[in-house]
């Protein structure tokens, strides 16, 4: 079932993936191998993925009743590796 919980989970997890790859791969290969192909590869569908997610965050707290502490870490998570995994964990899948 498509709800927009669904959603923004599948965001989240896609979002969380591309900042690791982008941090994890990408930006060493641009500054060790002087190659900022990948960078600009995986900059895009990040950055897409990021505002997504802010959007679908501003979005379902009403529906889901976020205090303004939920709804602050669910926003800073988008910027800590991992985070947005950690915030699956904790707070979307028992939702």
């Amino acid at each position: 079932m498509f709800s927009l919980l669904n959603v923004f989970r599948f965001v989240a997890f896609l979002e969380g993936l591309s900042y690791i790859l982008l941090l994890g791969i990408a930006v060493p290969i641009k500054y060790l191998a002087n190659d900022p192909q990948y960078v600009k590869l995986l900059g895009m569908p990040h950055g897409i993925l990021f505002i997504a997610y802010i959007a679908l965050a501003f979005t379902l707290k009403p529906e889901q009743s976020w205090s303004k502490s939920t709804f602050y870490k669910i926003l800073v998570a988008s910027i800590i590796p991992f985070g947005t995994f950690y915030i699956d964990k904790q707070y979307l899948k028992q939702a």
